[in-house]
Formats: C-alpha cells, sequence, structure tokens
C-alpha cells in the first residue's frame, strides 16, 4: 500500500508519521516542494500534479487553515486551503479509486444546547473557519471518492504549543487566571487521532462500506476551565512550584474574538465505536499522559 501523507508537521500529522509507516509505502509531505513532489494546499496545480505523480492507494489530509479568527478576514486563503484543495485532493482520489482521509471540525456546527452531535445533525457553522471546513467536506461527499472523514475538536499534541503547556506558562507567571467556562467539549490528542487513522485505514480495505463521515474524540467533556483546572492540579502534585492561586471561570462574551466559538463542541462517537469496534479512552488519560512527558523534560 503507497501512502500519501499531506501536512506531516502539523500536530496531526506528525503523529501520521509514526501511526501509518508500517501500513506501508509513506510518502509524507509538508508545504514545501522535496523531489518536485509538494504538498501546499494553496498551489492546487502543484496538488494535483504530485498526486497524479505519487498514485497513491491512500491520501492523508491532515493539512488545514486552522487560524480561526484570521479566517475571518482571510476568507480566500480559507476556502482555498480548505474548500477547493480538499475538491483537488478528492477528485484525484476518486480518478485513482484511492481513499481519501481527511480531518474536519465540530465548528461545521452551531455550538448550541448540550447535546453530543451526531453526524447526521444539521450544520450550521458559527465562524468562517466552520463555514470553510463544511465547503471542504462537501466537495470531498460530492466527488464519488472513497473517504473517511473526522470530525474532531479540541485537539492537542505533545509536539508543540498546546492549551496545557500555556496553562502551565501562566501558572508560574501570574497569580490568578480567568478562563472560559461555558465552551464544553472534550481535549482529544493527535496520538489518539492518528493511532484510530491507522486502524481504521486498515479495517476499510476489507469493508469500503464503512465509508463516510464519523465523530472522532475522546470520552467524556470538561470546560475550558475545567481542564485549566485539571492542568494547574496535576502539575503542583507533581512538584511543579507554581504562583497560580486561583483560577476564576469566566464567560465566552468576556473574552471577545474576531470569530465566533461554539459553546458546544461535545461529539457523540457512537458511530466511529460501533463501526470500527473501538474504544475511546478519557480526555484525562491522554492529558496526563502528555503532562507527564513534558514536566518530565
Amino acid at each position: 500500500m503507497k501512502i500519501l501523507l499531506l501536512g506531516k508537521n502539523g500536530q496531526v500529522g506528525w503523529e501520521l508519521q509514526r501511526s501509518l509507516a508500517p501500513l506501508g509505502e509513506l510518502i509524507a509531505l509538508d508545504r514545501h516542494a522535496v523531489d518536485g513532489l509538494s504538498g501546499d494546499l494553496s498551489n492546487l496545480n502543484d496538488l494535483r500534479a504530485t498526486i497524479r505523480q505519487v498514485r497513491p492507494d491512500v491520501i492523508v489530509n491532515a493539512a488545514a487553515y486552522t487560524a480561526v479568527d484570521k479566517a475571518e478576514s482571510e476568507t480566500a486563503l480559507a476556502d482555498l486551503v480548505n474548500g477547493q484543495a480538499s475538491q483537488v485532493i478528492a477528485q484525484e482520489a476518486a480518478a485513482l479509486n484511492a481513499w481519501l482521509i481527511h480531518y474536519s471540525t465540530d465548528y461545521v456546527f452551531s455550538g448550541q444546547g448540550t447535546t453530543p452531535w451526531k453526524e447526521t445533525d444539521t450544520v450550521a457553522p458559527v465562524n468562517h473557519y466552520g463555514a470553510s471546513k463544511l465547503a471542504g467536506e462537501r466537495a470531498i461527499a460530492d466527488s464519488g471518492c472513497k473517504y473517511l472523514i473526522f470530525r474532531t475538536s479540541w485537539v492537542y499534541g505533545a509536539r508543540g504549543n498546546n492549551f496545557a503547556k500555556t496553562m502551565l506558562r501562566l501558572g508560574h507567571e501570574r497569580e490568578t487566571l480567568s478562563v472560559i467556562a461555558d465552551q464544553v467539549g472534550a481535549p482529544t490528542g493527535a496520538d489518539l487521532i492518528a493511532d484510530i487513522t491507522a486502524l481504521t485505514i486498515s479495517k476499510v480495505q476489507e469493508r469500503p462500506e464503512l465509508s463516510g463521515v464519523y465523530h472522532l474524540a475522546a470520552s467524556g467533556e470538561v470546560s475550558w476551565h475545567g481542564y485549566a483546572t485539571h492542568v494547574i492540579e496535576f502539575a503542583r502534585a507533581q512538584g511543579e512550584q507554581l504562583a497560580v492561586t486561583s483560577i476564576n471561570p469566566i464567560e465566552t462574551s468576556a473574552y471577545p474574538t474576531a470569530a465566533g466559538r461554539p459553546l458546544n463542541s461535545r461529539l457523540n462517537t457512537q458511530k466511529l465505536r460501533e463501526n470500527f469496534s473501538l474504544h475511546l479512552p478519557d480526555w484525562q488519560s491522554g492529558v496526563t499522559r502528555m503532562l507527564r512527558e513534558f514536566l518530565n523534560k
């Protein structure tokens, strides 16, 4: 099996380089051209030419425009990378009869209510980032290719910056933190997403009827405030000397941003768990593991 990975250096892409390697020949690209191959999703001609040259059996697209607030002003770039590039990738996958694995977001929903979103729920993005990701989803579905679209949320990776590391840094610098308490989701590790991706790729080779949209997130739910509290309490229990003495809950309205944010980022993962016979661990176990690695450095 030949696998083309796009976005190899992102949080999920970095973990995918590990999880996909045992499945077959892996060609991993980022936006910088190497040996005439380009994974730059803003250059559609080079992207199309690269896929035609590689002729993969599976394309895993972990590249995306993810600057949520900037997407409100950089609408054309967000649409190009998240929408039009997804269409090109899907068209080429269909021509090759290749599988396309693609990642989307809970931001395709309205973010209202408290019920975890199902794959069949009505979509209504609250910002342009969500709209551009939804356009990508629809382009893939319309292409006729075999695909798995994983909608996920609150993604973090041990590599690079993330919310937990930011809270630890601020916890060393400040006595008081103010963290949003009315947005709820499940912190989901890039390593978990990558491992689930590898498992599902193996399974759909035998069961192509499993093609479709799936929700992928760690189990359980928490607010950003609860997440921050977990991080600070764990770090302190590990002997970290922190300055912070209080973590105050605030509402989203107290922290205005260019792009609206969904209050409800809960995702119902029943379809994924049942169709692929998978267990999704609770969010705390992944965060704790990441913190242990980070604090022991």
